[in-house]
């Protein structure tokens, strides 16, 4: 083989070579910028990680917003919530499931919202819109804050047992007073730390027979 000819057959490889390297590198680069990310925002500083982060609308006009999310602990130490703050929106009020202290305990978790769980709900909804991405924050005793924009969902499907739930009002007596003795206590059990909020049973609350009024003498 003459040289030109052997010249041309190594010039040849060379750029086929570098023709796949550069293929290979896009491919690399696609897997990784077009990879599925999952709809639910999350969070983690540290030994704590917040995940299923989502701002949750009622299907009804003018009812609270429900923010709900996981609070994992990984540390050795207990940590409270102590606030959430969304971004354009009113106060947050949060309600522990126990009527204690919203606990985060070391090796455990935190659930907000659904039956049973914690709650975190917005009386002022005038700054949620759904389909938005609102920030979120959440600040821990010991951690700090931790912030995520979560999406604003309708409480409906996947959603259905996750949004705000309105407070009852309590139901009057047959004598148009309400009657104290039929106040029902929080019967809700804590969820363990394994359990998953899907899994957590609703408990159904019964309500009480009226007392039948006695025959007149």
């Amino acid at each position: 083989m003459s040289s030109s000819l052997r010249r041309g057959a190594v010039a040849a490889s060379v750029i086929a070579l570098s023709t796949l390297s550069l293929g290979a590198c896009g491919a690399g680069f696609d897997a990784q910028t077009s990879g599925v990310r999952p709809d639910n925002a999350s969070v983690s500083v540290d030994d704590i990680k917040i995940q299923n982060i989502n701002v949750v609308t009622s299907e009804e006009s003018g009812s609270p917003v429900a923010v709900t999310a996981r609070i994992f602990n990984d540390g050795n130490k207990d940590e409270k919530l102590t606030s959430i703050t969304v971004r354009g929106a009113g106060k947050v009020e949060l309600e522990p499931a126990d009527k204690g202290d919203l606990v985060v305990p070391a090796g455990g978790s935190l659930k907000l919202g659904g039956e049973g769980n914690a709650s975190a709900q917005i009386a002022d909804a005038s700054g949620i819109t759904e389909g938005n991405a609102q920030s979120v924050s959440f600040k821990l005793s010991e951690t700090g804050s931790l912030s995520a924009d979560a999406t604003v969902v309708p409480a409906g499907g996947q959603y259905a047992d996750w949004g705000p739930t309105p407070p009852a009002s309590p139901s009057p007596s047959e004598d148009g007073q309400e009657s104290p003795g039929n106040t029902e206590s929080p019967g809700a059990d804590s969820p363990g730390d394994d359990e998953s909020p899907e899994d957590a049973d609703s408990p159904g609350a019964q309500e009480s027979e009226g007392t039948e009024e006695s025959p007149a003498a």
